[in-house]
């Protein structure tokens, strides 16, 4: 029993955060009498947060060195702004046009990261530069209009659907995309599968486990929840090619951040700088390339954003930067940095966003869903202050 609660008290972050995202759900859809589990919402759900998740995945990087990056949601506007010069007014290659629109994201990421990496220009007022600079440059390439229509190729980024090769299947009155069942199976079997190995290598090395029993119901409970979402988007339209998408994003960056040298690099630069460089960690290169890729990910954002609102505006992007920041420090990363991890981030996002969502439904505000959300996120980073100072009296 002890072990457990010294497990859970280790956790305390990540598991408050899935509790709390859970409640959120069970909650709305009570007040809403079942409306906000409809397939047609969850899927708007995603639709809706997809930039905010693609955002967040490297906004965590950023703030696991205890800064963040305020550009993001200029860049958003700028690359939209590109795709719509390049897409609807020179009528170029859907797929060459989004290419070089990623590109012109990694330049702007090795630009700022340029500055911040080498010169030593501090992350916030470099990225405050990159804000103004690209939202300028963006109203300027859109001189106040609105670039639309996209072609078909280029909106199948939002607002397609995986394919069922098999046809799908009728039960009764429901129709079921067959492909995703097997999809949202097979990722339940991998996780069940991770998982095992996992508990497996923590058992070799004499680490701390959840009793048997925890273990398991926790195991049950993923794949009920996977299963039983995996039915809604099946019985709709099926997954969302964007859902593909953040899908591969999270478990390659996941990856990446909890299993190389790379990840493990920006979380000892994050923990102690002086310490890091001492070790060995080229600090100036590492920071450089966390902010190339932030940049290169707000592309992605931009064209997602833009292929789902089919039209490139000046106005886009506004205050994605603060929904991404919001995100990483609800899901648990901690201010001074060295803390969090790319599934607290989504799941922070996804929070954020159950809020938004639910409150629309049952009518509140939009005044008022952004006084919520920042009480929420006040409430978030000072329970990592007050977790942090508890456990220092502790040691």
């Amino acid at each position: 029993m002890s072990g457990l609660i010294a497990i859970l008290k280790k956790n305390v972050r990540q598991y408050m955060m899935v509790i709390a995202l859970a409640v959120a759900m069970i909650s709305f859809g009570l007040l809403t009498d079942g409306i906000f589990f409809r397939p047609v919402n969850l899927t708007n759900l995603v639709l809706q947060n997809s930039y905010v998740l693609i955002l967040a995945v490297g906004m965590l990087l950023c703030t696991l060195t205890g800064n963040v990056d305020l550009s993001v949601g200029s860049i958003v506007c700028f690359i939209g702004a590109l795709c719509g010069v390049m897409m609807v007014d020179l009528q170029w290659n859907p797929y060459v046009a989004m290419l070089v629109a990623l590109l012109v994201g990694a330049l702007i990421g090795m630009w700022q990261g340029f500055w911040i990496a080498f010169v030593n220009v501090p992350p916030f007022i470099a990225t405050l530069a990159g804000m103004l600079v690209f939202r300028g440059l963006g109203q300027v390439i859109m001189k106040g209009q609105t670039k639309a229509p996209f072609p078909r190729e280029f909106q199948l980024i939002s607002s397609g659907y995986i394919p069922d090769s098999f046809g799908g299947f009728a039960v009764g009155k429901l129709n079921f995309h067959v492909f995703t069942l097997l999809i949202g199976l097979l990722i339940v079997a991998l996780i069940t599968f991770s998982e095992i190995k996992k508990r497996k290598k923590q058992k070799e090395y004499d680490f701390d486990i959840l009793p048997a029993g925890v273990w398991l119901g926790k195991v049950i409970f993923i794949a009920t929840v996977l299963v039983a979402f995996t039915v809604v988007f099946a019985v709709y339209k099926g997954f969302p090619n964007i859902l593909i998408l953040l899908g591969i994003l999270v478990i390659a960056y996941q990856f990446v951040a909890s299993k190389t040298v790379q990840g493990r690099h920006i979380y000892a630069l994050g923990g102690n700088r002086k310490a890091a460089e001492l070790s060995g960690v080229k600090v100036r290169w590492v920071m450089f390339w966390i902010y190339t890729n932030m940049a290169i990910l707000a592309a992605v954002a931009a064209m997602v954003f833009t292929a789902r609102l089919n039209s490139a505006t000046p106005k886009a992007g506004q205050n994605f930067e603060m929904d991404a920041i919001a995100a990483c420090y609800v899901g648990g990363s901690a201010v001074s940095g060295g803390v969090g991890t790319i599934i607290g981030a989504v799941v922070g996002g996804l929070f954020i966003g159950v809020l938004n969502n639910g409150m629309s439904i049952i009518g509140i505000s939009t005044d008022w869903q952004q006084a919520i959300k920042g009480f929420v996120l006040l409430a978030a980073v000072a329970f990592d202050l007050y977790s942090k100072s508890r456990s220092s009296k502790v040691s």
